[in-house]
């Protein structure tokens, strides 16, 4: 098990958004988490990540994540954030090779498996192209490829993601859910928040359902993602439909006040 997860939560300022999470995390898992604006999607990645105070048990493995210290949690997690700025004008190249912190003391240079580790990330996520440019002068979408590169380049067991693909175009959508699709495949685990539910419903293997800082579903896709499921927590309408062996859920409407599209 790479995270075990209970009756995890978390407030911020008077609010209480976390009210009592449990789940854990096997190898080899693609964790979709969704749900409506507010439903504490954020705030559950930052609390996993001791970025925010919360109450519960988390455990890395074996070890009591409140315990870990941020180098050795770094060794076994990741985290892509949903803020992409970039505050120095670094070359992307070494902007990726920070994810490689983790594995080296104080500022020892690079070896040749960091390198190695950091090149892989930047193919994979076709930003090796522009290494040497300023990272301050990427557009929105190259500066979400970059900072996913550089999560990339830490090559832990396991991946947080806050909205990975936003800001991405559909063909690197895709690339991205493909790559976290094979890291899951290669026995690493990736638990990412996603808004697009037709993506979330092609690619991930389990979704998580937040809902009032509470998990409402747990399951494969095509058990969370039912027409009932989408008309309760969203206020929706939605196709559902099966392409080359996979689910298709496209929203079409809002729900009507009489249940029926207008």
């Amino acid at each position: 098990m790479l995270l075990d997860v209970q009756n995890l939560k978390a407030s911020l300022g008077k609010r209480q958004v976390l009210n009592g999470i449990s789940f854990s995390v096997m190898p080899g898992e693609f964790i979709g988490l969704i749900g409506p604006n507010g439903a504490g999607k954020s705030t559950l990645l930052r609390a996993l990540l001791g970025l925010i105070p919360s109450q519960g048990a988390v455990a890395l493995g074996t070890l009591d994540a409140p315990h870990v210290g941020a180098r050795e949690r770094a060794l076994h997690m990741a985290y892509v954030a949903q803020e992409r700025e970039i505050a120095w004008a670094v070359p992307v190249e070494m902007l990726v090779s920070l994810g490689r912190s983790p594995h080296r003391p104080g500022f020892a240079a690079l070896t040749a498996t960091d390198r190695a580790a950091v090149e892989r990330a930047m193919q994979r996520m076709e930003v090796d192209g522009f290494r040497e440019r300023a990272a301050t002068e990427l557009s929105g979408g190259e500066k979400a490829r970059v900072l996913i590169a550089r999560a990339l380049a830490q090559e832990t067991p396991l991946l947080l993601a806050d909205e990975p693909t936003a800001g991405l175009d559909p063909s690197h959508q895709i690339t991205l859910m493909r790559l976290f699709a094979e890291l899951a495949a290669s026995e690493r685990s990736v638990v990412a928040s996603l808004h697009d539910l037709g993506l979330a419903a092609r690619w991930c293997t389990r979704l998580l359902l937040i809902d009032g800082g509470r998990i409402v579903a747990d399951g494969p896709p095509a058990d969370v993602l039912t027409a009932e499921t989408l008309r309760t927590v969203y206020g929706v309408e939605a196709f559902f439909g099966e392409s080359a062996g996979g689910l298709v859920v496209q929203p079409l409407d809002l729900v009507a006040e009489t249940g029926v599209l207008p």
